[in-house]
């Protein structure tokens, strides 16, 4: 059934919200999510850090706990496996089917292939990692692995959404709040550069045994990825997480600026009603290294929204700013293609 379709008929678009630990699953589940993603410990998803992610009981036990109370749980195995280490990314496909899955979320084209084939009943979704964001790429995995979803890179204007869900054969899925990077997911290898470890194989962006914190004779507060300064923070400034991205750095003009991203979150909430009209399926929010307080914040107030939209009401989550990085929120390339 196309997008569109689905809304004639008074769908209302799922909320698929983070999930860094099983603590955080209960949260997101509790405040209101109609699914949850959450990954393994290790290399085979997108957020791998100390911490966050799931054993394989944690995993089968949170299964559990979210179909109990309604909601689906799905599981990224969304990154790109090194050569001569597939293993690690079959085994958790085989675990994540295994345990209850109600999707698996992918992006690498053999781990694909080995999910359609070892496991053709389950669901499969396609990870903003596989950067897939024009209709004949969409098409291409829906034929050659059967993909059900496509998570859409934050590249796209929600004209161009319109148009291609209006193109695909598979459901539409689209971020509406949290982290904002470089918009090329899949291919970022900055991180790499500066650390020797990819965000796109090892599964982390700026790991945090590199990150360190340095006071200066002026009482600056620099801040290091591996042995490069990102940034340098006066006393009066709050600090940020080392993200090269969102580095202030010296130019050939003598200023220092924000290169490439300022730090800042996406928040789609004035664009929900758009969204919902071009045929998106899911929204998703970013944010499994985030704590419960803010999993709980954020995705009470999108069931809010979704709730009061669907009743035909008017979205206002004005106290999501307070939450978003450095305090200011874009519509990104969503609102405007010259943002691009």
């Amino acid at each position: 059934m196309s997008g569109n379709a689905a809304h004639a008929g008074g769908f209302r678009p799922e909320l698929v919200c983070p999930a860094g630990t099983p603590a955080g699953l209960r949260t997101a589940v509790e405040a209101g999510a109609d699914a949850v993603y959450c990954g393994y410990i290790g290399p085979t998803n997108a957020r791998n850090f100390p911490g966050l992610n799931f054993t394989r009981e944690e995993m089968a036990e949170a299964i559990d706990y979210a179909h109990a109370r309604g909601a689906k749980v799905l599981v990224t195995v969304n990154s790109f496996p090194p050569a001569g280490r597939f293993e690690e990314w079959r085994r958790a496909v085989d675990d994540a089917v295994a345990a209850g899955a109600d999707a698996l979320i992918l992006c690498d084209i053999g781990v694909l292939e080995y999910a359609a084939e070892a496991h053709p009943g389950q669901r499969l979704h396609l990870s903003v990692q596989a950067g897939a964001s024009s209709p004949e790429a969409i098409r291409w995995y829906v034929h050659e692995f059967g993909v059900k979803r496509v998570v859409l890179p934050r590249i796209l204007t929600v004209a161009e959404i319109r148009r291609v869900q209006e193109a695909v054969p598979c459901e539409i899925e689209a971020f509406v709040f949290g982290n904002i990077g470089m918009m090329a997911e899949g291919r970022c290898a900055l991180s790499n550069y500066a650390t020797g470890r990819s965000t796109n194989m090892d599964g982390v962006c700026s790991p945090a045994d590199q990150v360190s914190y340095r006071k200066d004779a002026q009482g600056n507060l620099n801040s290091r990825l591996g042995d490069f300064t990102i940034d340098r923070y006066g006393p009066d400034e709050n600090a940020g997480y080392p993200t090269i991205c969102k580095g202030r750095y010296n130019t050939p003009v003598g200023r220092c600026k924000y290169v490439f991203e300022e730090p800042r979150s996406l928040n789609l909430v004035p664009l929900l009603p758009d969204l919902v009209a071009a045929g998106v399926t899911a929204l998703k929010i970013e944010g499994r290294q985030r704590s419960r307080a803010y999993v709980k914040a954020v995705v009470s107030a999108f069931r809010r929204a979704l709730d009061d939209l669907a009743a035909g009401g008017t979205p206002d989550i004005a106290a999501l700013s307070a939450l978003a990085e450095g305090r200011r929120t874009t519509t990104g390339a969503f609102g405007s293609k010259a943002w691009r």
